[in-house]
């Protein structure tokens, strides 16, 4: 059974050790779509207490990846192709419109920022670093959507993002976020031009990208 292959690591508190552990057995497909997460086997096996069990529970379902029913309990939250696609078109919309209010806002430092952060994002992902790929690819996008001027837009946004975590890393971990670097660049180059009309064409063709290629990865292996 995929819990038994989970192991804690000595960091941060015992909650956010268990929702890492969690999460990560998710991603590499040691916990599959449907299966069960049992509080009380998590509790036997790490002899812990069910509460901070419960509370990574309540974490990671917030954030897309465990689904919690009445008479079912917790299990795997199977990623479909219309939740993907969803997503992304909500978030290309949004983003996309974030990134041409910014594109006036921006300083000559922050796109220069932006360049440095998606340089660092193509070393850590040649490195495999996958956990450091995903900081930076969020990075890069607040970078330019905190300049938007919409606080309110900002905060659905990121809202958005908590609750579709588990597609994004997904994305992050494929293999295919080459692209996506590429994109980055022209990205930031249209932001150099302030040319508004790119800028928002762009990163929503960024979306597009990640739809895709997520829904291909998703399709290859078979989770919808």
């Amino acid at each position: 059974m995929g819990l038994r292959q989970i192991d804690l690591q000595k960091k941060q508190t015992l909650r956010e050790q268990i929702a890492d552990a969690i999460r990560d057995a998710i991603i590499k497909g040691i916990l599959q779509p449907e299966e069960r997460v049992a509080e009380a086997e998590m509790a036997n096996k790490f002899n812990i207490s069910r509460t901070p069990i419960r509370e990574a529970i309540r974490q990671l379902e917030t954030e897309g990846f465990i689904k919690v029913q009445a008479h079912r309990g917790a299990y795997v939250a199977p990623i479909t192709e219309k939740d993907i696609r969803d997503f992304y078109e909500i978030k290309s919309i949004l983003e996309g419109h974030a990134a041409r209010l910014a594109c006036s806002r921006m300083s000559e430092e922050d796109i220069k920022k932006m360049e440095e952060i998606n340089n660092r994002l193509e070393d850590a992902h040649k490195k495999g670093e996958w956990r450091l790929a995903f900081k930076l690819h969020n990075d890069f996008h607040d970078k330019f959507l905190r300049n938007c001027g919409n606080e309110k837009l900002y905060q659905l946004l990121q809202s958005l993002s908590q609750q579709f975590q588990r597609f994004r890393i997904a994305l992050t971990m494929s293999g295919k976020i080459e692209g996506s670097i590429s994109q980055h660049r022209e990205i930031v180059n249209a932001f150099r031009k302030r040319n508004a009309d790119i800028v928002e064409k762009l990163v929503k063709e960024n979306a597009t990208y990640g739809s895709e290629t997520l829904v291909s990865e998703v399709l290859r292996h078979g989770q919808v």
